[in-house]
């Protein structure tokens, strides 16, 4: 069991991480609220996890404005999406090998 371990990803460890980057698997990008409100979270909460996935190089992140009002989205790298699909593989193979 230790090295299914091995390949958890703490990146991923928190409920919200893993919930930003499940959302932006499945989603070309979203913005900061849309996050915020699927994830029912603070903006401030949600800030900070978003500044680690982003420091680690999982998401990118574009501003823009909409309407003149500044709009920040979100998107999933390829590092970002090779590095939780190697996590989810790592819960798949912890749960086949209970």
């Amino acid at each position: 069991m230790k090295p299914i371990l091995a390949n958890f990803n703490k990146a991923f460890e928190s409920r919200v991480r893993l919930g930003i980057m499940s959302l932006l698997a499945v989603n070309p990008s979203m913005d900061f609220t849309g996050l915020r409100d699927t994830l029912a979270v603070t903006d401030g909460n949600l800030a900070s996890h978003l500044r680690a996935l982003e420091d680690a190089g999982y998401i990118r992140i574009e501003k823009s404005f909409i309407n003149r009002k500044p709009n920040t989205s979100y998107s999933i790298t390829d590092e970002g999406m090779n590095s939780f699909s190697s996590h989810l593989k790592a819960l798949e193979d912890l749960i086949k090998n209970r």
